[in-house]
């Protein structure tokens, strides 16, 4: 009785299930702990017809068009089916009832309660009942003799008591079973079986075996067992005939035994192991309904041999093998070689030891039946030989001995490889499947396209999330279209073709300015729609021809271009179109998926181009698109979303799994929409099902994303977590301003001030631990201003070392940010020639603001000196900065604030000083001079005072602060050199010469930092040049000449090139003249602020101002700066 195990579904949520079928067979009817009776066609279909009982539904029986169930409310309830219309309530318990079952004619209900109680009810009168008492404990199964004349039930009380219905006594009672105090706490659920028609035994599942005792006399005439079982059988059912009886344990082992032999004709094993709780045979005997403790439902086919009895004689059983020698290669069924040998023949009865090696020759299991797809004819015998063959070895008990080496040698071989998976089927995601009568053939963030196909009609509803986009539409559906997609621009429909008519794509374009809003195309003969998409401007139809097809948003066909395989789904965001494909066969439950990305628009190009997509094991997609910022990203069958991560090569990063988030096995999150911004997945949570009704509208619900990293319940678990998601999901902003968009600024800076921020978290609990190394890697990821923060944390800290390892580390960041910033100013001209982001702002302003965020920079610093507010000042250094934005060399980092997003300025506004545009003269290049003399030239001078420093950044009246720790700046490589090799020099000035040094010191930092600057002030600062302008103005006719169709734009590239090739020295030439011009201006800055200033101080001249100011800086030329251990300790320690 060979039969095929079919795999299992979910049904319904984790807990106790009951299956039966209808008096027809045509329908399965569950139910479960989640309250609901599901009734399905068959176990593929996806829409049962659900109703829901209860909080929870125990048990159920169904006959003559009466469903009954037990449901928590204490109550045994009566619906109609397979309408499900409630019908009353057949009875009451005082607790809730756990096993109820029909008599055989249908007129009486048996239902047995934790109350201890069995009751007997008629149907067509409830208030007709029989309560039989007896019992001390609950009841765990009962069932009516077939002639109506008894009952049996079994207890947590260790009985199996027999009572006569009509008198309300106890025939007998047997104490077979273990006791427990609740049905829950049971062994087993000891489900009784009587044998139908002849009625003359009683099944009793007792641990491992099945006892059957006689009717009338009541005494134990068999046992049945399998060698294989090792758990405790739950449930046992009767096959309609009354000679087969299938039981299902504890373990998920599955038997069938031939009752007059006590053969077990069949054996088969739950795919998972899981505890069989309902089992029910079909009306027609050759199939078997069963349902397991996690709410799942499966089936066994096959089993119309059954019907048949294992005991009749050799030569009837022989004869009717030959009709199937001739498919035995040929049919799918996936049957083994000796389906013509009945059941009880393969299961020998001699030694039960023989029994393990029968099993390997012809296994039980079904494991080797589904492989003779793969075999060919070649190497089989002839259907005669293998009958004269199977002849020689048949007992006369009718137990075929099995076919000894010689004789199985010659056959076949057998595939024992991985199988091929079979290959999804297209879908378009965000619908549900399209055999529903009603069902969403869309739902995404513009709206919801409802489908309807039933007897009184066929229309399509379109509604929109947002009314100001459009009103809400109502089609009909004349051409039977089932595939559809939405955006702000139009609808998209799609129907298959037929035998007349040919596939057609049909679009509603209702933002169209015209009155002709409708466009329709057909399909070459032959070639249906399979997915389609809309973008912006534009609608992809991909095709059975393993072709895509784009059209323009009004109609017209634009490139068309072929698949590498069969299409699974396609989506479509702006310029973007994401295709998922076939590209190969997948094997052992795997799906072997490509995925391509295309850019439209300007540039168009291909940028993924057919990489596999990484599913999890054994599951397939089951959403594509892209989240509301145009980020790629897909859903597959375990619940994985999975992002497009751009800043790692377009590799694919899981974000979040649904499955952390459902309640019950059978539960799942029907996802509708993603963003990064806020992160949130928007999905719709179906309960015991994979998708959600039309009616009622059903709730979206809200899931956090959350990286898996590892250890994420630690602190340092979490703040990492924190950071690589905000990382990760703040990637969009590159690309939107690098694809010309405009970007909001503001959630910008406000993600990346809390990654910094959760960098500094990070490196203080590094230090805390005292994992200095781990602490460097961190700084590395920050940026300039807060590496300034934690070189002060580490220095507070006491921890020398590592702060000396970050002041070198801002040192090479100042290097090579000084190194990027030529190539920078080469890209400026053309950056920007792009749409416009919606910012203006004049240079003069941006050179104002540049300094007062000098200026309030080192008012922070001041501030920080104080003591007790280490940590706050930090994290306040940290936001400010990141408020301000406006550091010229904070976009070189990894998580550089500035490196994501263009400045927000206008084209004049642009700090480029060597552009000399033609209009505005000289506007452009003054903030960029300001920014090279204020910052760059007064860092070189750093190694002749020490307070240089600090003066770029504004610091007035800052006497005690020690300079040293701030090397952050960026300087020229020739002359960070010389700071290093100052900054390893030894002590060559003493105390004293230090602080004679300091009021000199002090009137050079009130000095270099200006208040925000004066048009005056404009004025000199255009004098100052930089080396490279001093060589550009003495060379600008050479490269004319040699290249005279050069723009501006050009020659400064062509000048940049040249000025690269120069030696050092010569470099460094032109540098020394540029420092000389910018030198010589500062001291008429210095004279002029000192005639301001000396009014009501001491009447000294001018000349003497002059000398002093000269003389102080000639002393600080010849001091040498404190050794590194010295700047740290007085950094850290000196509190005035």
């Amino acid at each position: 009785m060979p039969c095929e195990r079919k795999p299992m579904r979910y049904g319904h949520s984790e807990g106790h299930t009951d299956v039966c079928f209808d008096d027809t067979g045509k329908y399965i009817v569950t139910c479960g702990s989640d309250g609901d009776v599901r009734i399905w066609e068959s176990l593929d279909d996806d829409d049962p017809k659900s109703i829901n009982v209860g909080e929870k539904a125990y048990s159920l029986a169904l006959k003559n068009g009466k469903l009954v169930t037990a449901a928590s409310n204490n109550t045994v309830q009566i619906h109609t089916f397979p309408e499900g219309d409630p019908d009353g309530i057949l009875t009451r318990f005082t607790t809730n009832a756990t096993h109820i079952t029909y008599n055989s004619s249908g007129s009486r209900v048996a239902a047995g309660s934790s109350d201890f109680m069995v009751k007997v009810v008629e149907m067509y009168d409830s208030s007709q009942q029989k309560t039989l008492r007896g019992h001390t404990a609950p009841i765990l199964s009962v069932t009516f003799d077939p002639k109506d004349e008894f009952l049996a039930s079994a207890s947590c009380d260790g009985s199996v008591a027999v009572w006569k219905i009509e008198e309300q006594t106890q025939v007998t009672s047997w104490p077979l079973l273990q006791k427990s105090n609740d049905v829950i706490n049971a062994k087993s659920l000891c489900r009784l079986a009587w044998q139908p028609k002849a009625a003359k035994l009683l099944a009793v599942p007792v641990e491992t075996t099945v006892q059957l005792y006689q009717r009338d006399s009541w005494a134990q005439v068999g046992t049945l067992s399998d060698d294989l079982g090792t758990q405790a059988i739950n449930v046992v059912a009767w096959s309609p005939c009354g000679k087969f009886l299938a039981a299902g344990s504890i373990g998920g082992l599955l038997t069938v035994w031939d009752v007059e032999s006590k053969l077990c004709v069949e054996r088969q094993t739950h795919e998972k192991g899981y505890t069989v709780c309902g089992l029910a045979w079909h009306p027609s005997g050759g199939q078997i309904a069963y349902t397991d403790t996690e709410g799942c439902l499966g089936v066994l086919d096959g089993l119309s041999s059954s019907s048949s009895s294992s005991s009749t004689t050799t030569s009837s059983t022989m004869t009717k093998a030959p009709a199937s020698y001739d498919d035995l290669f040929d049919d799918d069924d996936d049957r083994p070689l000796d389906e013509g040998i009945s059941e009880g023949a393969r299961s020998p009865a001699k030694n039960p030891g023989d029994e393990d090696d029968d099993d390997d020759l012809i296994p039980a299991t079904g494991r080797a039946r589904n492989r003779s797809a793969f075999l060919d004819d070649e190497n089989s015998l002839d259907t005669g030989s293998l009958k004269q063959g199977l002849d020689k070895f048949v007992d006369d008990v009718g137990s075929a001995i099995v076919l000894p080496a010689a004789v199985a040698a010659p056959l076949r071989p057998v595939y024992d490889g991985p199988m091929p998976t079979p290959p999804q089927k297209a879908f378009q995601p965000g619908s549900t499947p399209a055999h529903l009568m009603h069902r969403f053939m869309m739902w995404n963030s513009v709206g919801i396209v409802r489908g309807y196909n039933d007897d009184q009609d066929n229309a399509i509803d379109v509604e929109f999330h947002d009314t100001a986009v459009h009103h809400a539409m109502h089609l009909t559906n004349s051409l039977g279209h089932t595939v559809a997609d939405l955006s702000q621009e139009a609808v998209l429909l799609a129907c298959p073709g037929t035998d007349e008519l040919a596939s057609k794509l049909q679009c509603l374009h209702f933002s169209s300015w015209d009155t002709n809003k409708e466009w329709m195309v057909d399909l070459p003969k032959g070639e249906d729609v399979q997915a389609l998409c809309l973008g912006q401007g534009w609608a992809a139809a991909a095709t059975s021809a393993l072709m895509l097809r784009l059209f323009s948003i009004g109609g017209m066909q634009r490139e068309l271009f072929s698949l590498p395989g069969p299409v699974v789904c396609i989506a479509g965001h702006g310029e973007q179109l994401l295709v998922v494909y076939h590209r190969g066969t997948g094997f052992d439950g795997e799906q072997a998926l490509g995925v391509q990305l295309l850019q439209f628009g300007q540039k168009r190009r291909q940028v993924i181009h057919g990489e596999p997509l990484p599913l999890s094991r054994k599951s397939h997609l089951s959403w594509l698109g892209f989240t509301a910022e145009g980020t790629p990203c897909f859903i597959d069958s375990e619940g994985v979303v999975r992002l497009l991560n751009r800043s790692l090569g377009n590799m694919w990063t899981p974000v979040c799994n649904t499955r952390d988030n459902c309640k019950g096995k059978s539960d799942h999150y029907w996802v509708v929409g993603v963003h990064e911004n806020p992160q949130q997945l928007r999905c719709i949570p179906c309960k015991g099902s994979r998708y959600p009704p039309t009616l009622p509208r059903p709730a979206v619900a809200v899931l956090p994303f959350k990286l898996p990293l590892c250890q994420t319940t630690t602190e340092k678990g979490q703040m990492e977590e924190q950071y690589w998601r905000s990382v990760l999901l703040h990637n969009h902003y590159g690309f939107l301003s690098s694809s010309g968009y405009e970007i909001d600024e503001e959630g910008q800076s406000q993600a990346q001030k809390e990654q910094q921020e959760l960098l500094m978290k990070m490196f203080a609990l590094s230090c805390k631990l005292e994992r200095e190394f781990r602490s460097v890697e961190l700084a590395e990821l920050m940026t300039q201003n807060v590496v300034t923060l934690a070189i002060r944390y580490a220095s507070r800290s006491g921890r020398m070392a590592l702060a000396q390892r970050l002041s070198d580390l801002a040192l090479e960041k100042a290097n090579q940010l000084q190194g990027e910033e030529p190539q920078e100013e080469e890209e400026e001209p053309l950056q920007y020639t792009r749409r416009n982001t919606g910012y203006s702002q004049s240079s003069s302003e941006m050179g104002a603001d540049r300094q007062h965020s000098s200026h309030r920079q080192a008012q922070e610093e001041e501030v920080d000196e104080e003591q007790g507010q280490e940590e706050h000042m930090d994290e306040g250094d940290v936001a400010e900065s990141k408020r301000q934005g406006l550091n010229p060399f904070a976009k070189g980092t990894a998580a550089s604030p500035e490196k994501p997003s263009p400045k927000p300025v206008s084209k004049e506004g642009r700090v480029n000083p060597f552009k000399v545009s033609s209009g505005l003269g000289r506007s452009g290049s003054a903030g960029g001079q300001n920014r090279v003399t204020n910052v760059l030239d007064s860092m070189m001078s750093s190694s002749k005072k020490p307070t240089a420093l600090l003066s770029s950044s504004g610091s007035t009246g800052k006497l005690n602060k020690t300079p040293f720790l701030k090397p952050l700046a960026p300087r020229p490589k020739t002359k960070t050199q010389s700071t290093l090799l100052h900054m390893n020099a030894p002590k060559a000035a003493n105390k004293k010469a230090a602080e004679e040094r300091e009021p000199a010191v002090c009137r050079l930092k009130q000095t270099e930092a200006p208040p925000p600057a004066s048009p005056a002030e404009d004025v000199e600062n255009k004098k100052h040049k930089s080396g490279f302008q001093l060589w550009l103005e003495d060379n600008r006719r050479i490269i004319l000449a040699d290249n005279p169709d050069l723009e501006e734009t050009d020659v400064i590239k062509e000048a940049i090139g040249r000025f690269r090739t120069l030696s050092a020295d010569d470099r460094l030439t032109w540098t020394e003249r540029a420092k000389g011009q910018s030198g010589d201006v500062a001291d008429m800055k210095k004279r002029k602020r000192g005639e301001e200033s000396r009014g009501d101080k001491n009447g000294q001249s001018e000349a003497d101002e002059t000398r002093q100011s000269e003389a102080d800086e000639t002393s600080a030329k010849k001091k040498k700066p404190l050794d590194t251990s010295t700047k740290l300790s007085a950094f850290a320690f000196n509190k005035n």
